[in-house]
């Protein structure tokens, strides 16, 4: 394998150009590689979604979720199932091994859900099945305000949405504030009840007159003709000209006469609001893998050239938030500038320590190794993301250690007076090896974290990967590129005098210990020398104070992490974000309309408050998108979240640190009653949820709820416990009307068309649809009260038709309140409910759970059959910690086997392991004095180290 320099050193045209194609190659990826914040990780769920309109949540559960719970438990590679019955629909949550084949995955989810779906009822809605993706959460959006008429928003919105979705790269552009079209008819219930008109005949009357008929073809000498007879409704002269019932007379009845017809909007499910105005949103996705720089600047494009086009409205005003570009320029200018100073640092080092010449060579071999990484990476199809940077950072004092070697052996033999194309090529072929073998330690290090089967491993895996490239780059580099152009430039030699080469001989003779006088060598490299001389003779004592030193770091380290205040064991990193959000929370029977109240006093405190550093503030209050149909972790949204505001913050530059913006936005909202409001940052990292979750199951759900109340009220106790939430129905009223089936059963009349008559009073009878000239969709054709008859008293004085005659409602059905259930969660065909926390600042959540876990066991007192575990931080911590023990026992071994090769000899492997051992010890001196400790991070850095200490002392001993 030795050969394999010199080979490169003759053929150095061929070597040249092969460094020069891929230096080329390097500075076109960096051009190319799409860049991202976080790294486009595959998400092991599946979700499946199941709408059936009017269905409750207990309806929900038996006739949707448990048929598809039968069929899904049986899938291959399923790790968990959560089922979400709610109002009108069913959630099934899917959670996969990480390791799971996607496409498989959808493709027997959708089997499954196709054999369940013959037991659905008819009503039932085609379910959809689509897979979860990280890249699917909104990367821009688009806000449109202004003074205008609603209709003119909602038709700008819906064109711009047309146009943004024929970017490639966009995956969809979601409207927030987004009226539904509706054609409806408000009918006075005092003409419909003397007319004596029931709905099944306004029903009948627009089924009959709503449907396109093919009259056939005529036939004639002069030839074949098609026959066509339109008889869809179009508009809302249709509709209101529709007759509704005729007699013998001649006289009819039309729509126009019972109701009053028009085109309008449903009722406001949600609000959008931008910097307090009312707006139109339009949040944009990316697909997986584009360029999310590229993809936000095509769409600013694309608004630009439509707002200055003559069809924009001139009225309407457009701003921009939660730009995520504005969060990836900030981190990859700051990673890009550590990654040029951590290389400026490092040639500043070699050129003290090793002279011009060499710092030239290794500085050389810094930027020619990334550049090489970097078109491995273009032509793997990576993405550049925050692990990836971080990853270069670390590699930049790895990757010179190679070249390190070559340059200095290379000059000990130049100093020795052999020529350059010589000596280069002896120092490649003698390092050959102890090079080849200090990297696969190095690799070997590296290598288990591409094996963590979670989603944090893989988030994790680019680092390891970004290692893998370079150093297996600064290997080419060291061993065949290197050498070859010191070969070349060898001319250079010359130009030092005698005294600097027998300079160079003497501490090259004396650090390798063959005849040079250590006593003639100076600074720092001589006090070690010296140093190393002297307590090489008292080995045992050496050992006796280093084992000493090792105990009383245990001792500091164990001291520091009890405290007080004790160290908190994070998972990731406690850095927030610049992504700020606030949650207000409030519970009850609240009404969009009382929640858009909501973010109104939250846009008026913010504007009294005049927070410095916040650029826009972009709110979205009603019905949010979270709640228990998300995988859990993967959002931060609180199951009773009725307002959710995203702070555009100012750039890094030019503001406060996020902290203490969070700090001011708390006190503004602290005190609005009714409400819960939380204010949280996303993490920087894997998704993980709440500092604290605990998880409680069982068959009873009633000991479930129990048991989860419970702890919740001992987390309210608890010092330092802040944003507790439960997955516990909200408080709240429904009303529940029971019909009486005998009596409607003799006056005529069924479940069905009770249902269809209290519709009247709800959203609406469904009795058909129409697709306007104006709309790509489908609108519902829907008959109701009046808006002064819609509410709880209209359920009593309602008046509904039988065969002898008008009778009231009451007559046939009971109303009763009951407490509301909004959703019923199941996980694993059990009943389950969450507590969730986070933890103030101060605290250490390891310490709380602790606490929990000391209740939990011995206190709580919970009701049997109920089981618990922890989630959130605590679960991946453990995770985490598992993995971590693992992965070393395999480092230890792969790096057993590869010093065997390398030395042969046992005593070499035991003394190279025990450095790795010993620097552990230093990892937990620098944690003593760090305020918190992040497991993941930690677990990595020593898996750095690892690999770093096993590559200097092979060089030192070979």
């Amino acid at each position: 394998m030795e050969a394999i320099v010199g080979h490169a050193i003759r053929a150095w045209r061929v070597t040249i150009g092969i460094l020069l194609f891929i230096i080329m190659g390097g500075l076109v990826a960096i051009n190319s590689l799409p860049l991202d914040a976080e790294p486009d990780i595959p998400i092991p769920f599946v979700n499946v979604r199941v709408v059936l309109p009017g269905v409750s949540p207990a309806d929900s559960e038996r006739l949707l979720v448990r048929p598809m719970e039968t069929e899904l438990k049986s899938i291959d590679g399923l790790k968990q199932m959560d089922a979400v019955a709610a109002n009108n629909v069913a959630y099934i949550i899917l959670e996969f091994e990480p390791s799971f084949d996607q496409d498989q995955a959808v493709l027997d989810v959708q089997e499954a859900v196709d054999r369940a779906r013959a037991e659905f009822p008819e009503e039932a809605k085609e379910p959809i099945v689509e897979e979860v993706d990280t890249s699917s959460m909104p990367i821009f959006v688009v806000n449109l305000f202004g003074n205008v008429p609603e209709r003119t928003l909602q038709s700008t919105a819906k064109e711009l949405q047309q146009r943004i979705e024929s970017i490639p790269s966009v995956l969809a552009a979601d409207i927030a504030g987004e009226r539904t079209d509706l054609l409806e008819a408000v009918v006075d219930p005092t003409l419909l009840e003397s007319a004596g008109i029931t709905f099944d005949e306004l029903a009948q009357a627009v089924a009959r007159n709503n449907s396109l008929i093919t009259a056939g073809a005529l036939e004639t000498t002069n030839g074949q003709f098609n026959v066509k007879l339109p008889g869809l409704i179009e508009d809302t002269e249709d509709l209101a000209n529709l007759v509704v019932r005729s007699d013998a007379n001649g006289a009819v009845v039309k729509m126009s006469d019972i109701a009053v017809v028009r085109r309008t909007y449903k009722d406001a499910q949600s609000y959008a609001r931008y910097n307090n105005n009312k707006s139109v949103s339009l949040e944009i996705r990316k697909r997986s893998g584009e360029n999310i720089l590229n993809t936000i600047q095509s769409v600013r494009t694309l608004v630009e050239d439509y707002r200055s086009s003559e069809d924009f409205p001139e009225t309407i005003q457009i701003e921009y938030s939660q730009d995520k570009s504005r969060y990836i320029f900030d981190m990859v200018r700051s990673l890009s500038s550590s990654i040029i100073n951590a290389i400026l640092l490092v040639f500043i080092v070699c050129l003290i320590a090793l002279g011009l010449r060499s710092a030239l060579f290794v500085g050389f071999a810094i930027p020619g190794s990334f550049l090489i990484s970097f078109f491995i990476m273009w032509v793997q199809g990576e993405t550049i993301n925050m692990m990836i940077l971080f990853g270069l950072i670390l590699s930049v004092g790895v990757l010179v250690d190679s070249a390190i070697v070559i340059i200095e052996y290379a000059d000990r033999k130049l100093s020795e007076g052999l020529k350059a194309k010589e000596a280069y090529q002896m120092a490649g072929q003698r390092m050959f090896w102890p090079i080849i073998s200090s990297t696969a330690t190095t690799l070997a290090a590296f290598l288990p974290l591409l094996f963590w089967e979670t989603i944090t491993g893989k988030f994790m895996a680019y680092f390891p990967l970004t290692m893998i490239y370079v150093l297996s780059a600064s290997v080419l580099m060291a061993l065949i590129f290197l050498p070859t152009v010191g070969a070349l430039l060898g001319g250079l030699r010359e130009r030092f005098s005698r005294t600097e080469e027998k300079e160079i001989s003497d501490q090259a003779l004396a650090l390798a210990g063959e005849g040079g006088d250590p006593s003639k060598l100076t600074g720092l490299t001589g006090v070690y020398v010296r140093t190393v001389k002297r307590v090489i003779h008292y080995p045992l004592v050496l050992l006796a104070g280093v084992i000493m030193l090792c105990g009383v770091i245990i001792m500091a380290f164990g001291a520091s992490m009890s405290g007080p205040p004790p160290k908190p064991v994070e998972f990731f990193t406690q850095t927030p974000s610049d992504q700020v959000y606030a949650f207000i929370r409030a519970r009850g029977n609240s009404t969009p309309e009382a929640k858009l109240e909501l973010a109104l006093e939250v846009e008026r405190r913010l504007t009294d408050a005049s927070i410095e550093g916040i650029e826009g503030v972009y709110a979205v209050a009603g019905a949010l998108g979270g709640g228990g149909a998300q995988p859990d972790g993967l959002t931060d949204e609180p199951g009773d979240a009725a307002v959710k505001i995203f702070f555009q913050l100012e750039d890094f530059s030019d503001r406060r640190g996020v902290l203490e913006i969070m700090d001011d936005i708390r006190v503004a909202i602290a005190d609005m009653p009714g409400v819960i409001p939380e204010v949280t940052a996303a993490g920087n990292g894997p998704p993980i949820g709440k500092d604290i979750g605990i998880e409680f199951s069982g068959r009873d759900r009633m000991r479930v709820a129990e048991a989860t109340r419970l702890a919740e009220q001992y987390l309210h106790q608890m010092d330092g416990v802040i944003d507790i939430e439960t997955t516990l129905p909200l408080p709240g009223v429904e009303w529940e009307l029971n019909v009486d089936r005998e009596e409607a059963g003799r006056l005529g009349l069924d479940v069905n068309r009770i249902g269809q008559t209290v519709q009247f009073v709800t959203e609406g009878a469904l009795v058909g649809y129409y697709r306007p000239l104006d709309s790509d969709e489908e609108v519902d054709i829907r008959i109701r009260l009046p808006e002064t008859k819609r509410d709880i008293q209209a359920l009593d004085d309602l008046r509904i038709q039988t065969p002898q005659g008008s009778i009231p409602l009451a007559a046939v059905i009971e109303r009763t309140a009951k407490p509301r259930e909004d959703s019923i969660l199941r996980r694993n065909q059990a009943a389950v409910f969450e507590v969730k926390a986070n933890t103030a600042e101060g605290f250490a959540p390891n310490i709380q759970v602790e606490d929990l876990r000391e209740w939990l066991t011995n206190q709580a007192q919970l009701p049997d059959e109920v089981n618990w575990r922890f989630l959130g931080q605590q679960e991946e911590n453990a995770e985490a910690a598992a993995f971590g023990m693992a992965a070393l026992a395999a480092i230890l071994f792969m790096m057993s086997v590869i010093l065997l090769l390398q030395f042969n000899s046992f005593y070499h492997v035991l003394l190279t392991l025990s450095a790795v051992v010993l620097s552990v010890f230093g990892v937990l001196l620098g944690l003593t004095f760090y305020p918190y400790v992040s497991m993941v991070l930690t677990m990595t850095g020593v898996i750095a180290l690892m690999g770093i200490v096993v590559n200097n002392n092979i060089v030192l001993i070979d």
